[in-house]
């Protein structure tokens, strides 16, 4: 059994959840206040007991998002995920279903993983054609006030996208796993969080092509500034004249006939990707009622 299901359907022309259940260590709730009256959207946040996942806990979550609603999936502070005990793992599962003319976005604080945590996630989304989906999936390094920076033990996060029948939209897998030849922060460098973006639907169109108009806009300035300070101030962290930057985005496209785009990021600190998903979804205010992250 879930162990928490939301249901959002168009009564009398307004998008309404008809049913939200939600138990231990899970629960939802749906605020009446938070988008402007006469928007068309339902909030949805979602918060585990104690702030984060126990090891060894699994959170099954299904949600329905009827023909023509639109409805927002967030969190009011990042997921933490505590201390395995033994090889316990610590599960999140995700399945939800967007009906014709609608809009689900899933905009949570980034996962925050304990010193030896272990972590799976999986999300599969299920579209019709003209179905839209906003989808954020992010992590941190880990608790740097106690020292700790990418030293949890496994963590893995998978996101599906799929089409009628089950077609395969968009498949993509995060792997982090602790290994005896080179860690996980050796491999990471110096950057301590990554996220991937994902745009999809006909409602969508014009922010994405801003949103990858900014990020190509973006990029060639921060690598001109890397490449400008190298030769300025020389760094042996940098190579071939070429210093690193403190952040790196990059956009391509996905699906029939390039309809989704996502977007990935690599960043020095949480911050600045905070900045960008201001920046770059601020486009969906008159969908939700309110910029998301602000």
């Amino acid at each position: 059994m879930a162990t928490g299901k939301v249901v959002v359907e168009k009564i009398r022309g307004r998008s309404t959840a008809t049913s939200c259940f939600s138990k231990y260590p899970l629960k939802f709730i749906l605020p009446t206040k938070v988008a402007p009256v006469g928007t068309d959207v339902v909030w949805i946040y979602s918060i585990t007991y104690g702030g984060g996942i126990v090891s060894g806990d699994s959170i099954s979550c299904e949600f329905t998002i009827g023909d023509g609603c639109t409805a927002v999936l967030t969190t009011q502070s990042s997921t933490k995920v505590y201390k395995a005990i033994g090889s316990k793992c610590s599960e999140q599962t995700l399945e939800a279903r967007i009906g014709s003319e609608s809009l689900l976005v899933v905009i949570p604080d980034p996962v925050t993983c304990f010193s030896t945590a272990r972590y799976y996630q999986k999300q599969n989304f299920r579209l019709v054609s003209d179905s839209n989906l906003v989808l954020v999936d992010w992590i941190t390094s880990g608790r740097h006030a106690n020292g700790e920076k990418w030293d949890f033990e496994f963590y893995k996060s998978i996101n599906n996208v799929y089409l009628e029948d089950d077609k395969p939209l968009f498949l993509d897998t995060v792997l982090l796993e602790k290994r005896n030849i080179q860690s996980i922060a050796e491999r990471m460098q110096d950057y301590h969080a990554i996220a991937m973006v994902i745009l999809f639907g006909p409602k969508l169109r014009e922010l994405q092509k801003q949103v990858q108009e900014n990020v190509k806009n973006m990029m060639a300035e921060q690598l001109q500034i890397s490449y400008g300070s190298r030769r300025h101030n020389p760094d042996s962290r940098a190579r071939n004249g070429f210093m690193k930057p403190e952040f790196i985005a990059s956009c391509s496209t996905f699906g029939p006939e390039g309809k989704g785009v996502v977007i990935r990021i690599a960043s020095d600190s949480t911050e600045p990707v905070y900045n960008f998903l201001r920046q770059q979804l601020g486009g969906l205010e008159p969908l939700l009622g309110q910029s998301p992250y602000a």
